[in-house]
Formats: structure tokens, C-alpha cells, sequence
């Protein structure tokens, strides 16, 4: 799907009506979000390469970009739900480096959910060739405004297992 039918004729994002169309309709979604992002000059650091700290930032946007593409963002999941997804944990594999202007392709994917917890996984590839650049992974508690930790809401839940069942489908398939 092209950036254009994503965002639909008129330029809005395109999304379904509800988390529960969503879930319904999660067999075809997609379940890997892929996002570029070209390096700006500002996050390199003195030696030309990208600051090791800006892997995490981009797993972030791949991060909100996976929600998006599933039907929901993380705004509509604290403001309406009150449920926010606090991380506990984050890692980075740094495979080869990344410059100025250079095109990355960030790859975005569900790990693991489970009622209070759930595992995102990254991937940094140059846009021209594939090359892996960096893999990562967050661990994120679900918890309310109050950071108490709740369970995450069943419609969330569907769409996320969804999700997870069709990457998992595909892997099998290839």
C-alpha cells in the first residue's frame, strides 16, 4: 500500500471506524509497520555518525506508526481508555553505522502481548539495500494516568493478538 491510498484521496489519514472494525478486519491489516525516516545533520554526533540514543526515538515513531496502522493511536488509548503503555525495559543491537542523509527504514513489529505487558521489536534497515543497521526491542507495562499498573483493554487486546497471529502466520509461510 503506497502513502497515498494509506492516507486515502484527500489527503487525511485513512483509518477504520473503530478499534472494533479493527479487530475485526486484523486478518487483513498489516502487521509489520515500515517507516522512513531520513537522518537529519542534528543527530549525528562529532565523528558523521548517527547518536547512538536516536536508534530509541525511531523506534518510538515506528512505534506510534504500528498503532496508527492498526487502527488506533496512542492518544485515543490515554485519552479514552486511560490506558498508557510505560516502558520498562529497552534494547538496541547496533549492527552498522548510520550518517548523515542516509534513508532508514524503520520496522516495526509486536513481540509479545499479554494482559499487563507488551514487547515491541525493531529493525533498522538502509532504504537502498537492506542492510540491517540496528535491532532493538521495548518492554512496555500497561498502566493508568496514575501509573498503576491495569489490564489492557480486550478491544486493544484483539487487535494486538490478531496482529501477532498473522506475523506469525507469515513467518511460517516464508
Amino acid at each position: 500500500m503506497n502513502d497515498q491510498e494509506r492516507r486515502g484521496a484527500m489527503g487525511a489519514p485513512a483509518r477504520p471506524v473503530s478499534v472494533q472494525k479493527a479487530a475485526r478486519d486484523c486478518g487483513a491489516q498489516p502487521t509489520v509497520n515500515e517507516t522512513r525516516i531520513r537522518v537529519r545533520y542534528a543527530e549525528t554526533d562529532q565523528m558523521g555518525v548517527v547518536y547512538h540514543a536516536n536508534h530509541f526515538i525511531w523506534f518510538e515513531v515506528g512505534r506510534v506508526e504500528l498503532l496508527r496502522q492498526l487502527g488506533f493511536s496512542y492518544k485515543e488509548m490515554e485519552t479514552e481508555d486511560d490506558c498508557f503503555i510505560a516502558v520498562v525495559d529497552a534494547r538496541c543491537r547496533y549492527k552498522a553505522p548510520v550518517h548523515y542523509d542516509d534513508e532508514v527504514v524503520v520496522r516495526t513489529y509486536l513481540k509479545h502481548v499479554r494482559e499487563k505487558v507488551i514487547h515491541f521489536g525493531y529493525e533498522l534497515l538502509r532504504a537502498g539495500n537492506g542492510q540491517v543497521l540496528a535491532e532493538g526491542e521495548t518492554t512496555h507495562i500497561v498502566a493508568n494516568a496514575q501509573m498503576k499498573p491495569r489490564k489492557l483493554p480486550e478491544k486493544y487486546m484483539k487487535v494486538f493478538r490478531a496482529a501477532m497471529h498473522t506475523r506469525s502466520s507469515e513467518a511460517i509461510s516464508q
